[in-house]
């Protein structure tokens, strides 16, 4: 994530709706890739010192979940990323805007790497076949309104459903610790079932899907076997040494979308280090084995900082040789999805 700055000089934030240096208010302009300094011009309508005229994002005016902007005369009453929204969380029940805002947040942050990383984005609405949508859904466990119904986070046919209680902070680490993992964000749910996405509309050729099975395995193998397999005796003993976190093991599929998103991580993290001058070059200019010769570096001087305030690592993980051939692998097919914008 780049630096953001208000007009009055002030360093902003990403999330931010204003200044707290000036009281300006802000809004993200994904056209611009940009935070925007804004004066009322009433009725809803802000300009930019140039001129340029906006509104925020229908879901920020009602709901105060999103900070980006659509151009003041826009037909579309939702910024580009909102699009996206299939399901949202029953906003009639008071605890579910902190929910959903959580979840927005955490999607923002998303939609700004794939941007980054020129991935194609095309919402469900207006490509039903290759487009992409997001569920924010409910069930028993968070509303008595939908008894007997559970709710797993995950993706299929071009729909990724992400659970609203992954955005409650007990809940998610209760879950965690059910599951025996050693990280757990919304983030890396959005990010890990964008790489499912990613997967079905890279459609593959046969020497691409050969390399695939080589590094991965078969995708073919049964899934649902492979994940009640997982779930009940566990991850093989030697998973260290050739996956990136347990649940990869699970399935090719699971490796494939797990390695996705710690690369959406890395790339991520190399550019707010770049931005802060930790880093000399940015991540678009390296190669992969550059980028994960400074993500080594910084992965421990964060670690190290966390340990220092009495949190647990940030990144608790290890990629071995296996894993950076997949990371490899996942970066030529970031090339060949580039070819389909």
């Amino acid at each position: 994530m780049r630096q953001f700055a208000c007009d009055c000089g002030a360093a902003v934030y990403f999330e931010n709706d204003f200044c707290i240096n000036c009281g300006s208010a802000l809004g993200y302009d994904p056209r611009r890739n940009d935070m925007v300094t804004l004066a009322d011009w009433g009725n809803g309508v802000y300009h930019d010192l140039l001129g340029n005229g906006y509104r925020y994002c229908g879901n920020g005016e009602e709901f105060g979940v999103c900070n980006w902007l659509r151009p003041s005369d826009d037909a579309s009453h939702f910024c580009v990323a909102c699009q996206f929204n299939r399901t949202i969380p029953d906003q009639s029940r008071s605890e579910n805007q902190q929910r959903w805002q959580v979840l927005e947040r955490a999607k923002k942050r998303l939609f700004y790497t794939l941007g980054q990383l020129n991935l194609p984005l095309i919402n469900g609405w207006q490509d039903p076949q290759r487009g992409l949508l997001l569920d924010f859904i409910e069930d028993a466990r968070s509303s008595d309104e939908y008894p007997e119904t559970f709710v797993s986070t995950g993706y299929l046919g071009g729909v990724v459903t992400i659970n609203v209680l992954e955005a409650d902070d007990a809940a998610r680490v209760a879950a965690r610790e059910e599951l025996h993992e050693r990280y757990r964000t919304v983030l890396g749910h959005l990010r890990h079932e964008s790489g499912h996405y990613y997967w079905a509309l890279l459609n593959p050729d046969a020497d691409m899907l050969w390399e695939f099975r080589e590094l991965f395995g078969d995708e073919r193998d049964d899934y649902r076997g492979a994940l009640d397999r997982h779930y009940h005796e566990g991850p093989p003993a030697d998973w260290r040494e050739r996956y990136i976190s347990a649940y990869a093991s699970a399935h090719p599929s699971e490796d494939w979308a797990e390695c996705w998103g710690h690369y959406l991580h890395i790339y991520d993290a190399l550019e707010t280090a770049w931005a802060h001058k930790l880093l000399g070059v940015q991540p678009p200019v390296m190669t992969m084995a550059e980028r994960l010769g400074a993500w080594s570096r910084i992965s421990l001087m964060l670690n190290e900082l966390n340990r220092s305030v009495g949190r647990g690592d940030a990144y608790p993980f290890v990629i071995n040789e296996l894993v950076a051939e997949k990371l490899e692998f996942i970066e030529a097919a970031i090339h060949r999805l580039r070819a389909l914008n």
